[in-house]
């Protein structure tokens, strides 16, 4: 799962700040440095989902931004995933709406 995460937060700051013509973010570079793979892992280990809720909000939020808020049909798709993964309960219950954010943010690109 922590894949899924830092692959989520990359597809939604590349969204947020990447501009065509400029180099492509990746998974190194500084802006990814509070979302990457062993962040999420040791969240996940903690079992502290609040916490990979809001840090995952907070790219999520940029996305929803950059596609031009909740009153644009992609904005209000995005929206919609978003909420389904913030009422997660359970690491469980956070496989299926984390994996259609990342195929949804995918299509975006």
């Amino acid at each position: 799962m922590e894949s899924t995460l830092e692959t989520v937060a990359l597809f939604s700051l590349k969204l947020a700040y990447e501009k065509e013509g400029d180099s492509p973010i990746r998974r190194k570079d500084a802006v990814m440095s509070d979302y990457q793979k062993d962040v999420f892992g040791l969240l996940l280990r903690r079992g502290d989902i609040d916490a990979i809720q809001l840090k995952m909000d907070a790219c999520l939020g940029l996305a929803l931004n950059a596609l031009g808020g909740v009153d644009t049909p992609l904005g209000k798709e995005l929206h919609k995933l978003s909420g389904s993964f913030n009422s997660a309960e359970t690491m469980e219950a956070l496989d299926a709406p984390l994996t259609a954010l990342k195929d949804y943010l995918k299509d975006a690109q």
